[in-house]
C-alpha cells in the first residue's frame, strides 16, 4: 500500500493534468504491450499498434530497447517520466538527454536489482547512447501515442468532469475520494493500493494527479521522495471492448437523434438526471431513457452520488463528441 500524508497546505496544492502525458502514456501502452491487462478494453488499440510497428520496422527495437526498461515490476526509473513531460514530448526527451550522468546510472543499478537491465543500458550515462534511447522513445509514441491523441484527450476530459463535480460538491477530499475503488480518503492519508508498502509525505509540496488513459490497474508513483510529487491513476473505463469511431464527418443529430445529440453534448459537463431534464427541455422519464441508451451504447456512464445519479462521458462517448461536427439546431 502506498499512504501519501497531506498537510493543509498539500489539500491547496491538488492538481489534476487536463492533457495526456505523453510521457506517462509511453510508459503506460508499454506496459499493455508486455502484459495482458487491458487486453480486452484496449483491443482495437493493440491490433492497430502491433501491426504498425511492424510496418515501420520498430517492433525488435522496442523489444529489445524499450521493454527492459519500461518492465513490469515493482521499480521503474523515474527518469522515465520526467516534470517536465507536463509541458510535452520534446520537452521530457530534452529533460532525459540533461539529466546528470551519475542519476541515470544510479537508476539504473536500482532497476537492476529486481529486472535484469542489458548491457547497452549500462551506457545510457552517454551522451549518444541517451540520444539513440531517446530518438527510440519519441518514433515510438509517435506510432503507439500520438495519434491516439484526439480520443485519450476525450477520456481525460470525461474523467476530470467526475473529478470536478465531487471537487464543486465536496471540496478536495471529495475530489480524492473520486479517483477509483483503488483509492481510500483517511484524513490525512490517502491510501493507494500498490504494488510496494511505502509512505510519501508531500510537505507542502502538493501533488500533480495525472488521469493516464492507457493505464491499468495499480496507480503509479514517482520512486524517489524528493521529486516533486506525482501520482499517475488509470481512468474509470468500461468493461466493453474500445469499438471504432464513426465517421468524422457524420453529424450527431444524424447519428443519435437531436434530442439524444443535446443529451450527449450535455453530459459532457457531468449531469444529475434532474439537471439534464432541465438542461434539454425534456422530462425527468425522458432523460433517464437517452441517458440508459446512451449508456447501453458505451458513450456515457453513470454513477450514484448519495441520492443522486451523475452522468458524465465515457472516453469513447467524448471522443465522438470531440470529432462531430455541430450542426444546426443539435
Amino acid at each position: 500500500m502506498l499512504r501519501i500524508h497531506f498537510t493543509e497546505a498539500d489539500l491547496a496544492r491538488v492538481r489534476v493534468a487536463a492533457e495526456p502525458d505523453p510521457m506517462w502514456e509511453v510508459l503506460s501502452t508499454l506496459h499493455r504491450l508486455q502484459s495482458r491487462g487491458g487486453r480486452w478494453q484496449f483491443a482495437a488499440w493493440h491490433r492497430t499498434v502491433r501491426a504498425d510497428l511492424n510496418a515501420s520496422g520498430l517492433a525488435q527495437q522496442v523489444r529489445q530497447g524499450l521493454f527492459p526498461l519500461y518492465a513490469l515490476g515493482p521499480y521503474l526509473p523515474d527518469f522515465l517520466t520526467p516534470p517536465e513531460s507536463e509541458g510535452g514530448i520534446t520537452a521530457a526527451l530534452d529533460a532525459i538527454l540533461g539529466l546528470p550522468r551519475r542519476d541515470v546510472l544510479a537508476q539504473l543499478r536500482l532497476l537492476d536489482t529486481v529486472s535484469p537491465v542489458p548491457s547497452w543500458a549500462r551506457r545510457l550515462d552517454q551522451g549518444a547512447e541517451r540520444r539513440e534511447f531517446t530518438e527510440l522513445i519519441r518514433r515510438y509514441h509517435d506510432v503507439a501515442v500520438a495519434p491516439f491523441t484526439e480520443h485519450m484527450a476525450g477520456g481525460i476530459v470525461a474523467h476530470r468532469a467526475l473529478l470536478a463535480r465531487a471537487l464543486l460538491t465536496h471540496g478536495v477530499q471529495g475530489l480524492l475520494t473520486s479517483l477509483g475503488p483503488r483509492f481510500r480518503w483517511q484524513p490525512p492519508v490517502l491510501e493507494v493500493d500498490y504494488r510496494t508498502d511505502r509512505d510519501l509525505h508531500l510537505r507542502g509540496r502538493g501533488i500533480r494527479i495525472v488521469p493516464t488513459y492507457f493505464s491499468w490497474g495499480t496507480p503509479v508513483a514517482l520512486a524517489d521522495p524528493g521529486l516533486p510529487p506525482v501520482l499517475s491513476c488509470p481512468l474509470h473505463h468500461s468493461t466493453a471492448p474500445e469499438e471504432a469511431l464513426p465517421a468524422e464527418n457524420v453529424p450527431l443529430s444524424a447519428l443519435l437523434g437531436n434530442t439524444r445529440a443535446r443529451v450527449l453534448r450535455c453530459v459532457a459537463d457531468g449531469l444529475t438526471t434532474g439537471e439534464l431534464a432541465q438542461a434539454v427541455g425534456v422530462s425527468l422519464s425522458a432523460a433517464s431513457r437517452h441517458t440508459s441508451v446512451l449508456r447501453d451504447a458505451g458513450l456515457t456512464t453513470s454513477r450514484h452520488i448519495g441520492p443522486t445519479v451523475l452522468h458524465t462521458l465515457t472516453p469513447l462517448g467524448a471522443a465522438l463528441l470531440r470529432k462531430a461536427p455541430r450542426m444546426p439546431g443539435a
